[in-house]
């Protein structure tokens, strides 16, 4: 795995946190639970609801991919969700504080990864897999 993907690979990690994102590793699947992505180390922290985390060092050739939901999976109560933010957001975008402009956007990441849809592609990149129907009880 290149670098480039490496960084975007833990960035969305990172952000999924919260969410209970369940990720694929050569041990089975199990949720992510840490993230440590700073001065060169790019660990990744999985839980399999045993005594101990297990430590995933993707510098080392270690492979973690989260499960996500294509664009495509969105139910019918998440497009509505989504529909009603991006009119919150039109209406506002008169606004042009850029500090606005940032917790907009913020926010729409936020409503992808409580869903746990892939925005960010990883599925197409090999990054991610596709999660199979049910496994976050949509």
């Amino acid at each position: 795995m290149i670098q480039q993907d490496k960084d975007l690979l833990l960035r969305d990690l990172s952000a999924r946190l919260p969410y209970g994102v369940k990720c694929q590793t050569k041990n089975g699947i199990g949720t992510l639970i840490s993230v440590e992505y700073s001065f060169g180390e790019n660990l990744v922290y999985v839980d399999f609801d045993r005594s101990e985390a297990e430590e995933y060092d993707l510098n080392d050739g270690d492979t973690v991919k989260p499960y996500l939901r294509p664009m495509s999976s969105m139910t019918e109560e998440e497009k509505k969700e989504l529909n009603n933010f991006v009119a919150a957001i039109m209406f506002a975008s008169q606004n042009k504080n850029p500090l606005f402009q940032l917790t907009r956007e913020a926010l729409l990441s936020d409503l992808f990864n409580k869903h746990h849809i892939d925005y960010r592609g990883l599925i197409e990149k090999g990054l991610a897999l596709e999660a199979p129907e049910g496994m976050y009880n949509v």
